[in-house]
């Protein structure tokens, strides 16, 4: 059975900063939830080149968040069914991931992403056929809601209320009800992004993908890397021993 869902997303923030804001959110996410025992392991990491959606970067990861698992699962499901495989080709402003779990062979979550400097209102910005519009089905994620769910567990919330932050360095903020002009797995991520703005604000790709290869190196020594909170401290660390978007994400889940 193929289940069609997209989610429609607006973030307050260009189409070339929601690049670094996704890079930094993913990187500092992963290091929240990275211990000596689970979290997130990095297989590869490299560049490639697709005749579909372009050149862009590939990486192959598990993730074992067994702690995060709901108890009912537990009560049946042995470790290795808690881990879950995920292989991303990121050409943005068009990314793929592909997410499957060894223990559960059937299942497969493909999430097929485009991000245009739009409100959310492109109809089909997946080239959908006829048929595949006709199961589609829409939701609107915003990311001002102060809903949560077990997602917000998992992924750990940021716990910052958009409705009353503000930017220190952009001047952005606060979301306030309208802002854009339910719920999903991708909320509290995109809810990050914005709410760490001051951190990753100023950076630049590449200098994402320097922190990238950092915290690969911290964690083969240390176990846990440490996260950098501003333009200034990455700078620091690059010294000798010592800167309106829609994302449409359309997700795939085969069982």
């Amino acid at each position: 059975m193929v289940l069609m869902k997209e989610f429609r997303i607006v973030m307050p923030m260009s189409l070339e900063e929601y690049q670094v804001a996704q890079m930094y959110m993913v990187r500092k996410m992963q290091q929240q939830n990275t211990t000596s025992t689970e979290g997130v392991e990095i297989l590869e990491n490299k560049s490639f080149e697709d005749d579909v959606i372009g050149k862009g970067h590939y990486s192959s990861k598990i993730y074992r968040l067994q702690s995060k698992a709901p108890t009912w699962l537990t009560t049946f499901a042995p470790a290795d069914a808690l881990i879950m495989q995920e292989e991303a080709w990121n050409a943005y402003p068009r990314c793929k991931t592909v997410i499957k779990c060894p223990y559960f062979t059937k299942f497969q979550l493909t999430i097929e992403t485009v991000h245009r400097a739009d409100n959310g209102q492109s109809d089909n910005v997946h080239g959908l056929s006829k048929g595949q519009l006709a199961t589609r089905d829409v939701e609107i994620v915003d990311i001002a809601s102060s809903a949560r769910d077990y997602w917000s567990y998992v992924v750990s919330s940021s716990n910052t209320d958009l409705s009353k932050f503000t930017s220190a360095k952009t001047g952005r903020g606060p979301l306030l009800e309208g802002w854009q002009g339910e719920r999903a797995l991708f909320l509290e991520s995109h809810r990050n992004c914005f709410a760490w703005i001051d951190e990753w604000f100023g950076l630049t790709v590449e200098q994402i993908r320097e922190l990238e290869q950092q915290s690969d190196s911290l964690k083969e020594e240390l176990g846990r890397p440490t996260l950098v909170k501003s333009v200034e401290d990455f700078d620091q660390r690059l010294l000798p021993e010592s800167e309106d978007i829609y994302s449409g994400q359309r997700a795939q889940l085969s069982t």
